[in-house]
């Protein structure tokens, strides 16, 4: 896959590639230090020269080598996409453009050009280098080793080394190597490198585990289930690595014009040599000429065709360092016409993690329910079980509980206490004791989940338990909409009181819930449909793949998400915050400032100094500042998104 800096129009083909980082290998920092070594020489070469003007042969063949020193690249370059058919590009018009220079004897002028030209590329090359680090940060999270479980021995291999069904031991404070599953021991890890999370997670057999994790407790044995080229951390680096494939409509209308534009002046350029000498019947074709390779120079459209994928780009590492992965500068570009966000509600407004919000007991105090609903539960893996449980938070003294039996999706019978323990939903419970009375109090418009627990025949209330709602969910619906979002919505497939609970509190406009995931698309598209602009759906699970590929831009969460969704979607928050997507917002909108300054600066700067170098009033020392001082310029305006506070 290509990156947005290998430019395919014939304005600004390989050397502009060349300039920003040639196909998906971006120039390293060992590049660009040859690259200012080489600009050194050159600069040395052409300051002896204009100390030695007095000589002109010695100074000529200085101003030749300084210029064949800076210019190498450049110079080689057109012939080389000459000989490809790709004529018209920024090589040839700064090799016809100098070349001309020297036979009007403007030596000092020609060696110039090529000087700032080569000082312009290596401030791009270290820009790109400066975005790009801001993505390796992140991706900083790649194990160094692995420990290879072999024979009853543990060996230390190298990361890339990992197969599929390799047994790994990871020691704490170690990171766990590639996605895998616990098969031995238990631990807390720290998932925070990926997902964000502070709050450790606890593991234990059984469990999936992600390759950038770092183990802090326990001796855990895990089985890897892919290569580390296939790990989470693998995936995400690709996709950010491939994320300027994806051009913004504003660089494709870049390249469109510049397709169009590059021949139009080379032309334009050649009338000007030859038209006002034979017009006007004079024989100073000379002055001409270096006015038409003035016109070249200033003509080149660097500024905007390398500029403008380099803005995109330093918005995507920007995203990045957020805590945003952005597949491509188009998705970016297109949060810019967003009007309606729809939400997923379980793991994406909420925790996807139940907790106690609400205790009734009836004929008995709360920590007397509560614990005849622990020591019931106590067995269970449910999560609803293990919410209780936290609510207790009392020790749970096991010789007190004689038998258990569940019955899935109902309830659970428990021998504890002395007593027979009853707990589950209303149907199940009904079964085992008598409390017509007081089940008329019974509150049916409950915001999560009701427990009901009896003993011995005996009601003794309802404990209610709720998918909380994230701490940032209402900063998030609060900062959509003052960044210009119309319309928020939320669709789920949980049930009515729930959903509409949590959109009160969240001041969401619109509730689906009850739906399948076909539904969820059809209620989408119904949607999107009624929108002034973009439709962005942000979501987390496998369910919510469909919608997240149909919506203008799909959003999905990076830390919990499933790996269907993550794919499936265009943006993924990997810090699980709905309130990323304020800061995406934000972050996209600076960016298309960034690059709508870059196009008028640029194109307002080469309109003026072509009239000038028209007219004979700008030199070639002009002409050199329009084209590569105007795209430093334009760089260096790029690097405030480095910068930006969202």
């Amino acid at each position: 896959m290509k990156s947005a800096f290998e430019l395919n129009s014939p304005a600004c083909g390989d050397c502009c590639a060349a300039r920003a980082g040639n196909g998906t290998s971006i120039k390293r920092p060992l590049q660009t230090r040859t690259d200012i070594l080489i600009l050194a020489a050159a600069a040395v070469l052409f300051v002896a020269a204009l100390a030695l003007r007095h000589y002109p042969v010695v100074s000529f063949a200085l101003f030749f080598t300084s210029w064949l020193t800076a210019g190498n690249k450049v110079i080689s370059q057109s012939f080389v996409n000459i000989s490809k058919g790709r004529i018209f590009d920024e090589n040839l018009l700064m090799t016809t453009a100098t070349v001309g220079a020297f036979v009007t004897g403007q030596y000092g002028e020609a060696a110039a050009v090529m000087l700032f030209y080569k000082l312009g590329s290596i401030f791009e090359d270290m820009a790109v280098s400066h975005s790009r680090r801001s993505i390796s940060e992140l991706m900083a999270l790649r194990p160094e080793y692995a420990n290879l479980k072999q024979d009853n021995e543990v060996i230390k291999i190298a990361p890339e080394a990992i197969k599929p069904g390799d047994i790994l031991v990871v020691r704490p404070g170690e990171k766990i190597p590639a996605d895998s599953i616990v098969v031995e021991g238990s631990s807390l890890t720290d998932t925070s490198p990926l997902t964000g999370e502070s709050l450790p997670k606890s593991v234990e057999p059984g469990d999936q585990v992600l390759g950038g994790y770092i183990n802090k407790t326990g001796l855990l044995t895990i089985k890897a289930v892919s290569a580390l080229e296939q790990s989470a951390v693998s995936r995400i680096l690709e996709l950010v690595e491939e994320a300027a494939s994806g051009k913004a409509p504003m660089e494709s209308f870049i390249s469109r014009f510049a397709a169009f534009y590059t021949p139009a002046v080379t032309i334009s350029a050649l009338l000007i040599a030859v038209i006002p000498p034979l017009a006007t019947g004079t024989t100073d074709f000379m002055t001409w000429l270096y006015r038409a390779m003035i016109f070249l120079v200033i003509s080149c459209p660097c500024a905007l065709v390398v500029s403008i994928p380099l803005t995109f780009y330093a918005g995507i590492g920007k995203s990045s360092a957020s805590g945003i992965l952005v597949k491509g500068g188009n998705y970016l570009d297109a949060l810019n016409k967003a009007d309606t966000v729809v939400f997923d509600k379980t793991g994406t407004l909420t925790k996807g993690v139940f907790n106690v919000t609400a205790v009734r007991p009836y004929g008995c105090t709360e920590n007397e329910l509560l614990k005849l609903a622990a020591y019931a539960e106590y067995s269970s893996t449910h999560p609803i079980a293990r919410s209780i449980l936290q609510a207790y938070g009392e020790v749970i003294d096991e010789h007190l509980i004689e038998s258990s039996t569940e019955t899935a999706g109902k309830g659970i019978r428990t021998t504890a206490l002395g007593q027979d323990i009853s707990v589950g939903n209303l149907e199940f419970i009904k079964d085992f004791a008598n409390f017509d009375e007081i089940i008329q109090e019974y509150d049916t418009e409950m915001a999560g989940t009701t427990i009901h627990v009896a003993a011995n025949g005996r009601y003794f209330g309802w404990i209610e338990v709720s998918d909380t709602l994230k701490s940032d969910a209402v900063k998030a619906v609060d900062g959509l909409r003052k960044n210009g979002i119309r319309r928020v919505a939320m669709l789920t497939g949980d049930s009515r009181i729930p959903a509409e609970a949590a959109a009160r509190k969240l001041g969401i406009d619109d509730v689906g819930y009850g739906l399948l995931p076909h539904e969820k698309a059809d209620r989408l598209e119904k949607i999107m449909s009624a929108a002034n602009g973009h439709t962005v759906f942000v979501g987390d699970g496998i369910n919510d793949a469909p919608v997240l590929a149909s919506a203008d831009v799909g959003i999905s969460m990076g830390g919990i998400g499933s790996d269907a969704a993550i794919e499936a979607s265009d943006i993924v928050l990997m810090t699980d915050e709905p309130s990323k997507l304020t800061d995406a917002l934000k972050i996209a909108s600076f960016t298309r400032k960034i690059a709508l300054q870059n196009i008028i600066f640029a194109i307002s700067v080469k309109v003026l100094f072509l009239l000038l170098g028209t007219a004979g009033l700008a030199t070639m020392w002009e002409a050199v500042f329009s084209d590569v001082g105007v795209t430093v310029l334009a760089v260096l305006n790029t690097l405030r998104i480095k910068r930006y506070r969202v």
